[in-house]
């Protein structure tokens, strides 16, 4: 299976291979690996050292079950709490800054070649503090870089979630792990009651993103990049464009 970011999955059995996208660099993985190794609030690989495949590197994880799509089950407190978990743990050294925007740039140029109109004058449109993982007024944290529904894993139904993926693991705002689900529910994809659920635990495991009060100020630059990504990776969706025709 090959996943938007490049990157292709295999599963063996209870092993899962992931061929990570073309151009990663080598010694930032094995620092990511280790992160996940050694965090209780990441799954840990098979392996801390990727080995080589022709032009790329593989990694290997343990299989796990993932979130089931229906709403009634999507656990959103356990996920506020285990980010609030992740942002509060030791910023390693060595670790470069997450990947968020990188991601966005990509989904930006891919905008400029082919995409709907409106969605391209909400990316023009985003602040500046969306082109960088952090600003100097905001926490730093270690950051997931990719986080939604489908990063969350566990090995059985009794196990606690973790969180899977570590290709955008790094140092940055932590509000940028809320922004997926900040964006979707300001779209109207995510009932308030489930948003409410996610930022109340968040606050309540002391997460740092967040400050006392209204969260939407240091949550809606966040947001709108959220919505412009997935509206260029989705350009069928009317929700998410529609969201982006708002937002002028």
């Amino acid at each position: 299976m090959q996943t938007r970011s490049g990157a292709e999955i295999v599963v063996d059995g209870d092993v899962v291979y992931k061929l990570h996208r073309p151009g990663t660099n080598p010694r930032v993985l094995t620092i990511r690996l280790g992160i996940a190794a050694s965090s209780d609030c990441l799954l840990s690989p098979l392996s801390t050292v990727p080995e080589p495949v022709a032009t790329r590197w593989c990694t290997r994880w343990p299989r796990v079950e993932t979130v089931a799509p229906q709403p009634e089950s999507v656990p959103w407190s356990e996920a506020g709490q285990l980010l609030a978990r992740l942002h509060r743990e030791p910023r390693p050294p060595r670790l470069p800054a997450h990947g968020w925007p990188q991601r966005l740039r990509r989904a930006v140029d891919v905008l400029r070649c082919d995409g709907d109109p409106r969605v391209r004058r909400a990316a023009a449109d985003l602040p500046d503090a969306v082109w960088r993982p952090g600003s100097p007024d905001r926490p730093h944290a270690l950051v997931h870089g990719d986080w939604h529904l489908g990063q969350l894993g566990r090995s059985h139904a009794a196990s606690p979630w973790v969180l899977l993926d570590v290709d955008d693991l790094g140092i940055g705002d932590p509000a940028w792990d809320l922004a997926r689900p900040a964006g979707f529910w300001a779209a109207g994809l995510i009932p308030d009651a489930d948003w409410r659920s996610f930022v109340d635990a968040y606050r309540d495991a002391g997460g740092p993103a967040l400050p006392d009060g209204d969260p939407w100020p240091v949550l809606d630059p966040f947001a709108r990049a959220a919505v412009v990504q997935a509206a260029a990776h989705n350009p069928d969706d009317e929700l998410l464009v529609a969201a982006c025709a708002r937002m002028g």
